[in-house]
């Protein structure tokens, strides 16, 4: 009965991590509010949410995968919001010829793309680092 409670726990676990990812990652965008773009139908906003949860969610499934317990998927799992917040900042930084922000506002489909891949690329080196 052991694995099917665990299961349960690292389940619960990812959801609480998506989420607190997701309301700081909300914080970091200044020039508009996630939900409300993605409640008017930009795909852009979308897409860049959607590779923000797909990255976080690799990076837990390495942890859990390595880690000897729940308190150390839950350490990783913080981890892996912050340099995924570091990634998203430095994409903005990197970006000299427009704002990766004000575009994803615009519905810039292809800045969204880019944006998705950014955070699921980076969940997968993230993610094998961790041994």
């Amino acid at each position: 009965m052991e694995p099917f409670i665990l299961t349960a726990v690292y389940f619960l676990i990812a959801i609480i991590i998506v989420l607190i990812g997701l309301v700081i990652f909300e914080f970091l965008t200044k020039k508009y509010k996630d939900w409300d773009e993605v409640l008017n139908g930009n795909h852009a906003v979308s897409l860049s949410i959607g590779g923000k949860i797909v990255g976080i969610c690799i990076i837990l499934s390495f942890s859990i995968y390595h880690s000897a317990n729940v308190l150390d998927t839950l350490i990783w799992g913080a981890y892996g919001i912050l340099l995924q917040m570091v990634a998203y900042l430095l994409f903005e930084l990197f970006t000299r010829k427009f704002s990766v922000e004000e575009q994803l506002q615009k519905g810039n489909i292809s800045v969204g793309i880019i944006s998705m891949c950014v955070s699921i690329g980076l969940g997968f080196v993230i993610g094998a680092s961790i041994t």
